[in-house]
């Protein structure tokens, strides 16, 4: 009887291609939480928390507008020259809000360049390294490269307060803040530009409009989710510094170092558990973590007491981000993977449209701890609606036949090997009782 024939080991997933997106998210990220000042900005040039959420809602609004076209524009010419657009975007934007710091045209021209920026940047990234892995590890790698965020953040704030440290409350203090948030911004294209040189797009599909796309492929649920998210990032990385002003503390440096901590601790813990657990189980979860967190807002009185509400949100986030992104672009062929990122991104920045100003205005007229409650309200619904939604459904990543076969080394001297007679995704088929979604039919995930 011959022996067992050596199964060959799957090549890993974190090359080098994968490290240098890492090392560019944690800048991307600690630009972006530089600018967590920006309600500061306003106040200081004479405008209210109100307002401050319009801009934000205002930039947002015309960034969607811009990346409904980009998704589109990434399917068609591929990664490289769209990610470099944007990441040039990003730069001017923040250039615009500062070096004409005035409460007109050009702040809201800059926060739309700068939203439509970062928006882009992100999922530019995420397109790119979804499309480095197989199917069925995307969700993992999503994760362990959004891990890189939490780095970014900590480091973003940290060096946020230590600015504040060192600069009185004026002008000063925000060009140095934006600046760096600049800086950045230019080190992370040169790093795309680098990651990218050797891409080649050849686009052999039809060009498809988003919104079309969203409805033909409607995730679902998932969406209101995405929405809940970009609620519950409102709350925190717009008004919680001017929270923390209020509340005559330091900054909040505390706060975003604790969350980036359980975050990343989280995140890598976690990374493989949707092929145990689900994906649905997670989010219903980790929306309770935000709901605790805001709620447990209301009762901060020092600096260390961010910690508790911090290690919630962090929770939450980190097991939030890949699962939203993850199932939502599971339904859209892989061909439209852009347009599928860059739409379920829309749907967080959707939530923080909604949802900027409303927040600001009870600020102006109720106060801080109602705003809290009010989001964390909000969110619990939403998780009650999804809890009921997905229920009954099995979660693909957790069926045994979302997995490749394993590949085997023929005996030495190698003879020819009978190939089998039925593909993955046939015996998917009669595998499971899931029935296959509509998709591209090369994707392992197309059996929901």
């Amino acid at each position: 009887m011959p022996e067992p024939a050596d199964a060959t080991p799957e090549p890993s997933i974190y090359t080098s291609i994968f490290w240098w997106s890492f090392t560019a998210n944690i800048l991307l990220v600690a630009g972006n939480a530089l600018t967590f000042r920006f309600a500061e900005l306003v106040n200081l040039l004479g405008g209210t928390q109100q307002l401050a959420g319009t801009i934000v809602s205002v930039g947002t609004i015309g960034a969607l507008v811009g990346r409904l076209f980009m998704g589109q524009f990434l399917d068609r010419y591929g990664v490289r020259p769209v990610w470099a657009t944007v990441s040039v975007c990003y730069t001017v934007g923040i250039a615009l809000m500062i070096l004409v710091p005035q409460l007109g045209f050009t702040m809201y021209a800059g926060r739309i360049l700068f939203a439509f920026g970062l928006g882009g940047m992100f999922a530019c990234s995420m397109t790119h390294i979804q499309d480095q892995v197989p199917a069925y590890r995307r969700t993992e790698v999503i994760a362990t490269l959004g891990s890189s965020g939490f780095i970014g953040m900590m480091l973003g704030s940290q060096l946020g307060d230590l600015v504040l440290g060192f600069t009185a409350d004026s002008f000063v203090r925000y060009w140095t803040l934006f600046g760096l948030s600049g800086s950045f911004g230019v080190v992370y294209l040169c790093i795309v530009l680098w990651l990218t040189r050797n891409d080649c797009h050849h686009s052999e599909h039809p060009q498809v409009s988003a919104l079309p796309l969203l409805f033909r492929y409607w995730p679902g649920s998932v969406m209101l989710v995405g929405m809940a998210m970009g609620m519950a990032f409102v709350s925190t990385t717009v008004f919680l510094a001017r929270y923390a002003t209020s509340l005559g503390l330091r900054g909040v440096g505390t706060y975003f170092t604790a969350y980036a901590i359980t975050a990343f601790c989280v995140r890598i813990l976690t990374r493989n558990m949707s092929r145990k657990y689900g994906r649905h189980r997670m989010i219903v979860l980790a929306m309770v973590g935000h709901i605790a967190g805001l709620c447990s807002l209301c009762f901060v009185t020092h600096e260390w007491q961010f910690i508790i509400p911090a290690a919630c949100t962090g929770f939450a986030h980190a097991l939030l981000f890949p699962c939203v992104v993850s199932l939502g672009t599971e339904p859209f062929p892989k061909q439209y993977r852009g347009t599928a990122t860059t739409l379920v991104l829309c749907t967080i920045d959707v939530g923080g449209v909604i949802s900027a100003p409303i927040l600001g205005s009870v600020i102006d007229h109720i106060g801080f701890h109602t705003m809290f409650l009010l989001a964390a309200g909000v969110i619990a619904v939403v998780d009650v609606i999804y809890l009921v939604a997905t229920f009954r459904m099995v979660d693909p990543e957790t069926l045994p036949n979302a997995r490749p076969a394993v590949m085997v080394q023929p005996q030495s001297p190698a003879t020819a090997q009978p190939l089998p007679t039925q593909t993955l995704s046939e015996t998917s088929q009669d595998a499971g009782k899931a029935p296959q979604r509509r998709g591209n039919p090369s994707d392992v995930t197309c059996c929901r």
